[in-house]
């Protein structure tokens, strides 16, 4: 049981030395709401001075941009374009006609030679001894019927003072005309003999450019060999042959018919430069079924070797020369199903719809009916237009289209 009369001990005032006990409140930091408030003010002026300013409907759109060129009249060519190869006139392989050993080589490798200048020498020494052979055969047979003529004269003046027989003296004239065939066979071995020593000789038959040769000093030449000893081309002049659509083959048929000259240009590659300038020569004889095509030929003069055999060339012919003709951009020209039309600007900035009929065309040009000079035409935007679209030009009419000079 607790003794409640105990004595207690002293009560300690734990707050004696703090002085009287006092509550704080937690704080708070009012910088966030501060910003809350800005914000929200900032927004409402902005709504407000935007809801204020009065309201303008947008401008509507002038017209469509396009670029436009003008027609003009001018000339054009008519021109076709074709592949084509460069074909020498002729060419020569030369060979021996006679057998022996090559025992001189008179040209050099690339050479440019004439016709009859020295190529070669065949040894001709066993030739030489046959036509020695030759030419004393007939020199003999050649008496032998010197002496049988005589005879038959002294026979003829003996048969007519009835002094010998008539048979004897048909004999004897029998005896002169087998002389002088022996003469005459003579005669031609001789000539034979003479024909293979000037073989040996061998000459260029044409004027051309010597090849790379076959066959080197020493060695033996067959007759009429296969490979020959050297290659001629001629190259001044040389042609070159195309193909010809049978469609166009008409217009140019006509335009020789008339007698006149039509010009074939050969371009290199890239049709970008005209490597010569020459003439068409004449057209085959029968169009290929297969191709639908006829060959044609054009000549060159090739005085600078621009051409070379065998190289691949792009043909134009040139069939005839448009004069005073309307020409027009080729980009102002659309086709549809039925037609082909353009877009002529008008006065009220509109456009109308025109058809037109293309005559030519030549690169960036064509030559068309249905337009007049100076009339101005729409050259791309064609997607949004149709006749009666308004159109602001990008810029004033282009440059009228350059005319293709005739040459």
């Amino acid at each position: 049981m607790k003794d409640t009369d105990a004595p207690q001990p002293p009560e300690q005032n734990l707050y004696a030395e703090s002085g009287p006990l006092v509550y704080e409140r937690p704080t708070r930091s009012r910088g966030p709401a501060v910003a809350a408030l800005v914000v929200i003010l900032l927004c409402g002026w902005l709504v407000f001075h935007i809801l204020s300013k009065p309201r303008t409907k947008p401008a509507a759109p002038a017209g469509i941009p396009v670029s436009s060129a003008p027609a003009r009249a001018g000339n054009i060519d008519i021109l076709l374009d074709a592949l084509g190869t460069v074909t020498p006139v002729y060419t020569v392989t030369v060979t021996s006609r006679v057998a022996g050993e090559l025992k001189e080589i008179r040209f050099q490798e690339g050479q440019m030679v004439k016709k009859n200048d020295l190529l070669a020498v065949i040894d001709p020494r066993p030739y030489d001894a046959v036509l020695a052979q030759a030419k004393g055969q007939l020199a003999r047979d050649q008496a032998l019927l010197k002496n049988a003529r005589l005879d038959l004269s002294r026979y003829q003046n003996a048969y007519e003072q009835h002094a010998i027989p008539e048979q004897q003296l048909a004999t004897q004239q029998a005896m002169v005309e087998q002389d002088a065939g022996i003469v005459q066979l003579d005669e031609g071995n001789l000539a034979a003999a003479q024909v293979n020593v000037d073989y040996t000789r061998i000459v260029s038959p044409i004027d051309g450019r010597v090849g790379l040769r076959s066959t080197d000093l020493g060695n033996i030449v067959p007759a009429d060999g296969t490979t020959g000893l050297v290659t001629i081309t001629q190259l001044q002049p040389i042609t070159v042959i195309f193909n010809i659509a049978e469609d166009d083959l008409s217009r140019v048929a006509e335009q020789l018919a008339a007698g006149r000259t039509l010009r074939v240009d050969a371009l290199d590659r890239s049709q970008q430069h005209k490597l010569a300038e020459g003439t068409l020569l004449t057209l085959d004889n029968q169009i290929n079924p297969t191709t639908g095509t006829v060959r044609a030929r054009a000549t060159f003069p090739n005085l600078k070797g621009e051409l070379f055999p065998n190289q691949f060339v792009n043909a134009r012919l040139l069939i005839k020369t448009l004069t005073q003709v309307i020409l027009v951009p080729a980009s102002a020209i659309q086709r549809n199903n039925d037609a082909a039309f353009v877009y002529v600007a008008q006065p009220d900035s509109t456009v109308q719809y025109r058809d037109v009929k293309v005559v030519a065309t030549e690169g960036d040009a064509a030559a068309v009916t249905g337009v007049k000079p100076g009339e101005v035409l729409v050259t791309d935007g064609f997607d949004k237009l149709q006749s009666g679209s308004k159109i602001v030009l990008k810029q004033p009419p282009a440059a009228p289209v350059p005319a293709v000079a005739a040459q």
